[in-house]
Parts: C-alpha cells; sequence; structure tokens
C-alpha cells in the first residue's frame, strides 16, 4: 500500500510563503518521481511541479517558475514545495502524487497512481 498525506496548507497574505510537505508511506517511495498539482473550485487539476525519483531534476510549470520550488528527502520518505510570492490566483487544493512510471517528471495528471487527501491553499489580497 502506498499513502501520501499533505500538510502546511493554510491562509496566507498575497507575497507572503508556504511550505508544503507530502509524506509518503511504502517501501518504494524513493524510486518513483513525485508531483504536486493543483486544484480550484470549477477548474481541472492542473501541474505545478514535478520531481525525479534521485531528485536531480526537477520541472515547473510557467505560472510558478521563480517563485516555487520542489524538493525530496528520500530518507524521510517526504517531498516538499516551497512557495514564495504566492497570489491570490494560486488559491487552490493542492495535492502530491506518485507516478506510475519511474521516469522523469510528466505533467499528465493521468501519469500518477496514488494521491493524497490535498491541502487547502488560500491566498488574499
Amino acid at each position: 500500500q502506498v499513502q501520501l498525506v499533505e500538510s502546511g496548507g493554510g491562509l496566507v497574505q498575497a507575497g507572503g510563503s508556504l511550505r508544503l510537505s507530502c509524506a509518503a508511506s511504502g517501501r518504494t517511495f524513493s524510486s518513483y518521481a513525485m508531483g504536486w498539482f493543483r486544484q480550484a473550485p470549477g477548474k481541472e487539476r492542473e501541474f505545478v511541479a514535478g520531481i525525479s525519483w534521485n531528485g536531480y531534476y526537477t520541472d515547473y510549470a510557467d505560472f510558478v517558475k521563480g517563485r516555487f520550488s520542489i524538493s525530496r528527502d528520500n530518507a524521510k520518505n517526504t517531498v516538499y514545495l516551497q512557495m514564495n510570492s504566492l497570489k491570490p490566483e494560486d488559491t487552490a487544493v493542492y495535492y502530491c502524487g506518485r507516478q506510475r512510471q519511474n521516469t522523469l517528471p510528466v505533467r499528465q495528471s493521468a501519469a500518477y497512481d496514488y494521491w493524497g487527501q490535498g491541502t487547502q491553499v488560500t491566498v488574499s489580497s
């Protein structure tokens, strides 16, 4: 079984920062690429950031480049998303996902087979 649990979401003013964590259970965590996605009300889930199994390769959506940073600590079975310079349009539920295949990060949500419950991020003006 694989279980992912996100934490770190909350309410923050525009320009502020949050650090999301995704704690994973299961013995194969270190062998899979991981990704962060977000979903706002009435919108489809969209890719935010991805990271390879060894942490050497990362990928970011254009709208977060220079503001967000993804990282992982396989010894702690945890993936992080550092979010800086937050904007109201960043408001969404943020999800951590495990990619089906051990490849470089993929942007399509269908490529991920396990998801956390999500953590709400709300950015006020």
